[in-house]
């Protein structure tokens, strides 16, 4: 496996248009069409409302080569009292719908990472 980047970031929905361009960047290094990218964009999108939604507040994102491109997404700090919330399950069915090898791992109810791939 071979990172290409790793990212930390606080959740809010202010800095969801930041991440998604970082994402579209990584998925034009590896050279993704168009429509792969706003695929793999809408699936980061909605892992960090997964993380939201369970009270965390920041992220770790790590990009990687792996078999395509590779994203683990993981939730730190906070998370007192929160479980999934209706529209997670949307979310979360997005994720299937939408990326390869999706894993979602929840604590306590609610989500704690997610982890999808892209074929390149």
């Amino acid at each position: 496996m071979k990172e290409i980047v790793c990212i930390r970031v606080p959740l809010g929905s202010e800095i969801m248009t930041t991440v998604r361009l970082a994402t579209g960047g990584v998925c034009a290094l590896l050279g993704m069409d168009i429509d792969a990218s706003e695929d793999c964009k809408v699936c980061v999108t909605e892992s960090l409302l997964l993380l939201l939604h369970a009270g965390y507040q920041k992220a770790e994102l790590t990009f990687s080569e792996e078999e395509g491109l590779h994203i683990a997404i993981a939730g730190m700090g906070g998370r007192e009292g929160a479980v999934c919330a209706p529209e997670d399950e949307i979310s979360a069915a997005l994720l299937e719908a939408l990326a390869e090898g999706v894993s979602m791992e929840k604590e306590g109810g609610a989500f704690c990472s997610v982890s999808f791939r892209f074929a390149v």
